[in-house]
């Protein structure tokens, strides 16, 4: 299912969008705000676990389209989020090994969609991301990620390592790209696997990492020290596609 409003603002229609079972991503609220309806909103994405911003009324009036935001400020999600286990039913249905995308701190929309178009390409059966700290499905990631969305489903989970931990259990190991890793031509990347990247700058966080089954780094001969994270997530993702048909 698609929806093509992603910034609502205003009491009424941020109420109306939680009552209606709108995916929000994010929700805005005027710091300090403390009347009913507001209450009512913050008490129904508390529910949700949609993550909540208090802020000023200087950032809401920047953020605001209208100019008529009440002090409430909803992004919703452009597309629906998947269950992890659609993606395990996906790889069933097609007969493979589940192969699924981890993405650890990947705030940059751009960088995401492109990334859900490599998985997409790639064979992979779905993206999961975290709810924090990470970019939502917003209109800017639909448009990376060149239809990919319509195709892939993505999930979106509280806590990574809790996650890994689970898909472990169902057999699902794990390789996450870093610098220090053994050099990915050495490993073997086939059967049923996670890759994980980690976002600009900090890449894979520590603990994500120790739950990794190998850390895999890309060989480099260039000036400079590492590769944006969606040419990483590509190089590695075709790496596994050609151990995989092997």
């Amino acid at each position: 299912m698609r929806y093509e409003e992603f910034t609502i603002e205003g009491r009424n229609a941020v109420a109306e969008a939680f009552r209606a079972g709108r995916t929000i991503d994010k929700l805005f609220v005027l710091d300090g705000c403390q009347d009913g309806p507001v209450r009512t909103i913050i008490r129904e994405a508390k529910k949700q676990d949609t993550l909540i911003q208090f802020v000023q009324k200087e950032r809401l009036d920047q953020m605001s389209e209208t100019g008529k935001h009440q002090g409430v400020i909803a992004y919703a999600a452009a597309y629906e989020y998947a269950e992890i286990e659609d993606m395990l039913h996906l790889a069933r249905e097609r007969g493979e090994d589940p192969f699924l995308f981890l993405l650890d701190g990947i705030e940059d929309p751009h960088n995401l969609g492109a990334i859900i178009r490599t998985a997409n390409l790639a064979g992979a059966h779905g993206v999961i991301i975290p709810k924090r700290r990470a970019s939502g499905l917003t209109a800017t990631v639909a448009k990376a990620s060149a239809g990919a969305l319509n195709y892939t489903p993505v999930a979106k989970v509280t806590n990574l390592v809790k996650t890994i931990e689970e898909l472990k259990e169902k057999g699902l190991w794990f390789v996450c790209a870093d610098m220090g890793g053994e050099t990915m031509y050495r490993l073997n990347l086939t059967g049923p696997i996670g890759l994980v990247i980690g976002g600009e700058g900090e890449g894979v966080g520590r603990l994500v990492k120790e739950k990794c089954d190998y850390v895999a780094s890309i060989p480099m001969k260039g000036d400079i020290d590492s590769l944006n994270a969606s040419v990483a997530a590509g190089v590695m993702a075709f790496e596994i596609v050609r151990q995989r048909m092997n």
